[in-house]
């Protein structure tokens, strides 16, 4: 059997019946993006340690379909897990008779840096957004006070919200597919969380509801709105205003990073983010904390220069 004969039989029976869209979609690009042409012709009996590390090498030097550049190590070993758990699952069905994915060597992972928008620019996003005509920006201070990822923020509803007690329920996402916008659970588990609202981002809300044509707090011509379409505005935003691109999960980064100089407890911030454990909130913005230490070191010795 031909690689890519079963790499689409491990796609079509052991990956979407159980595993969420999302994740098939991504895997799928995968293997028809890189895997097929690069390994697809072996027959699957064929493969060796030796060829796959080749195989890995060439992604990393000149993997990029469309610039033919070398993929980033964190696309790599997304390509790598594929690899590794469509083989597995071969050889525990008896098409092959030994494992080799856990001889891959795997480029090793570089953490992104942690962007987030200066308190200047923050406010400048904020007066623009507030005082358009499309209300549909009133999305982007949403997120910027509640650290919500672009997919819960386009996916909520106004049944989601406790206008008396103002509460926020994050408990779905959405995210762009070849056949078009899908609804989902959230990430993880821990992404399921209540968020509860400062008082002007649940007036911002009312005001939305007041001129809404449909159940979704973000819309554009009384439709929700797709990931890569808001994405997008958030882009030409930027542009107009000046300030240097950024990623749109940048704006969660922004209010993770001002909840810290606000003097937030990590505990806190990590139940509001949705992380799993508090771990990977001191991880991801550590940086960020330092430089609180250092304000609240300053603000010690103030005091006890005073003695």
């Amino acid at each position: 059997m031909l690689y890519q004969t079963w790499l689409n039989i491990w796609l079509e029976n052991y990956i979407k019946p159980f595993l969420k869209l999302r994740t098939y979609v991504k895997y799928r690009q995968i293997v028809y993006n890189h895997i097929v042409g690069g390994l697809g012709k072996n027959e699957l009996k064929n493969l060796t340690p030796a060829l796959l590390q080749e195989f890995v090498t060439s992604l990393l030097n000149c993997g990029n379909i469309k610039t033919f550049n070398g993929l980033s190590s964190n696309s790599v070993n997304s390509v790598v897990t594929v690899l590794q758990s469509s083989l597995k699952t071969a050889y525990n069905l008896g098409y092959i008779k030994e494992y080799i994915g856990d001889r891959v060597v795997r480029p090793k992972i570089i953490e992104k840096r942690i962007e987030c928008f200066s308190v200047a620019e923050q406010k400048e996003i904020e007066r623009f957004c507030l005082n358009s005509d499309k209300k549909k920006l009133y999305g982007i201070v949403i997120c910027l006070y509640t650290g919500l990822r672009i997919g819960e923020m386009l996916a909520l509803k106004y049944s989601d919200v406790n206008f008396e007690t103002s509460v926020l329920s994050v408990t779905k996402t959405c995210y762009d597919t070849p056949q078009g916008r899908v609804l989902d659970t959230p990430k993880t588990h821990s992404s399921i969380r209540i968020i509860p609202l400062p008082k002007p981002i649940l007036n911002l809300i009312k005001q939305l509801k007041k001129d809404s044509f449909c159940d979704y707090l973000i819309e554009d011509k009384q439709k929700p709105v797709a990931i890569r379409s808001y994405q997008r505005t958030f882009e030409l935003l930027l542009k107009k205003l000046n300030i240097s691109h950024k990623g749109f999960h940048s704006l969660r980064h922004t209010f993770a990073t001002r909840a810290l100089e606000c003097g937030m407890d990590v505990k806190t911030l990590s139940e509001l983010l949705g992380h799993k454990n508090t771990n990977i909130t001191l991880n991801r913005y550590v940086h960020s904390m330092f430089e609180h230490k250092v304000e609240m070191m300053n603000r010690l010795a103030k005091v006890m220069g005073k003695m």
